[in-house]
């Protein structure tokens, strides 16, 4: 049986696949501040809506990328944190990087000139996805937060898209 894997548009009933997977990261204690997977209102409100992906495999859901706003300033429209979660069981098959050059291309047509990510130091396998999508770090800002009463820094990669300015 061949795979097929498949970057479609996100779709509500997407949700509890997104949700599923979302709950595995959290699980893994290195992926986010999140300690729960929230409801469909929730997540629906915190995602902006361009730029929401799924990669299927034979129709199944098996990651998601989507956008949250950086700020409310009009200034700062076409700047976003980018989030991406890929199944457990399909991790380092290059769905992500899939999911990524995607949305790379399809956040630049929408207006977006610059995606930035937050990722623990602890999880390398992101750092290096998301810099050989094009992303640089930018820094590390230390003891940003704190989860399960431990304080965790975050690299800040950013992406900016490829024209003068």
């Amino acid at each position: 049986m061949s795979t097929s894997i498949v970057i479609r548009a996100f779709q509500k009933s997407d949700y509890p696949s997104c949700a599923k997977i979302y709950g595995d990261g959290i699980n893994t204690g290195v992926a986010t501040f999140e300690t729960e997977v929230p409801d469909w209102e929730k997540w629906d409100t915190k995602y902006l809506k361009p730029c929401r992906f799924v990669a299927a495999v034979n129709d199944v859901v098996v990651g998601w990328v989507a956008l949250t706003p950086f700020s409310d300033r009009a200034v700062y429209s076409g700047v976003a944190e980018v989030t991406l979660y890929i199944s457990k069981e399909f991790r380092g098959q290059g769905i992500g990087k899939m999911l990524l050059e995607h949305l790379n291309t399809e956040s630049e047509a929408q207006g977006f000139w610059t995606l930035q990510a937050k990722i623990f130091p602890q999880n390398s396998a992101s750092i290096s996805l998301f810099t050989n999508c094009g992303f640089r770090k930018v820094g590390v800002r230390e003891s940003l937060g704190m989860r399960d009463g431990v304080w965790h820094d975050n690299v800040l990669l950013e992406r900016r898209k490829k024209e003068e300015y």
